[in-house]
């Protein structure tokens, strides 16, 4: 059974800074892609976006509107994956998720973890 548990979250003011992690179990987590997801105050799950993600080979990517701002990483020894958020603007307010994607393209999502940011 994979399990992903997301903490980290909080209330932070504007320019603030929040390290997202998310340590998963039940998944060989070395071979995985990992993202942050996030959905904002009144959205549907639907329209939840991609923050960041990693591959296995540690290749990343990043949502426009987080560049420069936010780093994703991982620890494939503590079966973790993080993310750094920095310079953080009221717009980022939301509940946060952690993707694990297999090698088949199968997904698992944690519970997440809310971030408010006030301004």
């Amino acid at each position: 059974q994979v399990q992903l548990v997301e903490s980290g979250g909080g209330l932070v003011q504007a320019g603030g800074s929040l390290r997202l992690s998310c340590a998963a179990s039940g998944t060989i987590f070395s071979t995985r892609t990992m993202g942050w997801h996030r959905q904002a105050p009144g959205k549907q799950r639907e329209q939840r976006e991609l923050v960041a993600a990693i591959t296995s080979g540690g290749s990343t990517n990043y949502a426009d509107s987080v560049k420069g701002r936010f780093t994703i990483s991982r620890d494939n020894a503590k079966n973790t994956v993080y993310l750094q958020m920095n310079s953080l603007k009221p717009e980022d307010t939301a509940v946060y998720y952690c993707k694990s994607t297999t090698t088949g393209g199968r997904d698992y999502w944690g519970k997440g973890t809310l971030v408010t940011v006030s301004s």
